[in-house]
């Protein structure tokens, strides 16, 4: 538990450091266990005119969770390289008016290894993540899915 400790304080600094936005929208690690990946958002700094949590904000912090599982997907393999997402789709399905939380559910022991023995075959790998925002009563408000893409600058000595 303590290596996912340090992998999630980890994360918060390389989110503020590599994606300035995740300052600026008040964006925290709250927890990872190994499985799932979760990051908090204050409503305040992502308001918009109705009172309520603004879909570019909502999309943002959805992205950085899928993004940040798959940093530390590669951090738990000593790996290191460059994630972009490649495409994505958002349903909002309730309006948020609260704080509110992302959960990025780690994929599959079998999605995994493929992802990571790509990355070392070709120093290039696609992930598909799901990730969902809840509101601050703990409901579904967005559903996410994105497909992540990680470079490896260099491949890992054999």
């Amino acid at each position: 538990m303590r290596r996912q400790q340090d992998l999630a304080r980890e994360l918060q600094e390389a989110l503020h450091h590599e994606i300035p936005l995740s300052r600026a929208i008040g964006l925290v690690v709250r927890d990872y266990d190994g499985e799932r990946l979760s990051l908090h958002a204050p409503l305040a700094p992502n308001v918009n005119h109705k009172a309520t949590a603004f879909a570019g904000s909502l999309t943002a912090v959805a992205t950085l969770a899928g993004w940040g599982l798959t940093w530390l997907l590669l951090r738990e393999h000593d790996l290191r390289g460059v994630i972009v997402i490649h495409e994505s789709a958002c349903r909002y399905q309730l309006p948020v008016a609260s704080d509110f939380s992302a959960t990025c559910q780690a994929p599959s022991a079998q999605a995994t290894e493929r992802f990571l023995a790509a990355l070392r075959r070709r120093s290039k790998a696609r992930l598909a993540l799901t990730v969902e925002i809840l509101d601050g009563a703990g409901q579904v408000a967005m559903s996410f899915t994105g497909s992540y893409v990680a470079f490896i600058a260099q491949p890992p000595a054999e």
